[in-house]
């Protein structure tokens, strides 16, 4: 059981970290029941980043809409499309925490994928029906605003290549 020894400090989309206890530690209880002090300097970096805040943002908005599809797609199309939509961001913050360079690119791309995935089940859902073409424009646009800071990211993580 992990109980703060303080006040627990909030990390926003400023980017900004916060933290635990009175000198950074926070009190954890062992299996005995004795108080363990463990350090907790946890940066999230992925919040200062355009690319999460934007696919944070697009999850919730998929959420939302699939909530108004016809209950028959509960186990189909709405399951498939909210899960795409939490990968792209969920895997733009493991990719983040990871230290390699090559997992983080990985988890990236995958979330690249997700968002692509997630854009065919929008264009399934308006064929479908199940959303008009002002909702459709407007998730895909967001769709869009996710993809350009996500791909920028990963060109700028990716090593430049010597020339001979």
């Amino acid at each position: 059981m992990i109980r703060p020894a303080g006040k627990l400090g909030r990390s926003g989309r400023s980017g900004q970290t916060g933290q635990v206890g009175r000198e950074g530690r926070e009190s954890l209880e062992g299996l005995d029941g004795a108080a363990l002090a463990a350090p907790l300097h946890v940066t999230l970096t992925h919040h200062k980043l355009v690319a999460w805040q934007r696919a944070d943002d697009l999850f919730v908005a998929v959420h939302k809409l699939t909530a108004r599809f016809p209950p028959d797609e509960r186990f189909g199309l709405v399951s498939q499309m909210r899960r795409a939509a939490y990968s792209v961001p969920a895997n733009i913050v493991e990719g983040m925490a990871r230290r390699s360079l090559k997992d983080r690119l990985r988890f990236l791309n995958v979330a690249e994928a997700s968002l692509a995935e997630l854009a065919y089940c929008l264009h399934a859902s308006r064929r479908l029906g199940y959303k008009c073409d002002d909702e459709y424009a407007s998730l895909e646009r967001a769709a869009f605003q996710v993809g350009a800071p996500l791909a920028g990211l990963v060109r700028s993580l990716k090593p430049i290549p010597e020339r001979e």
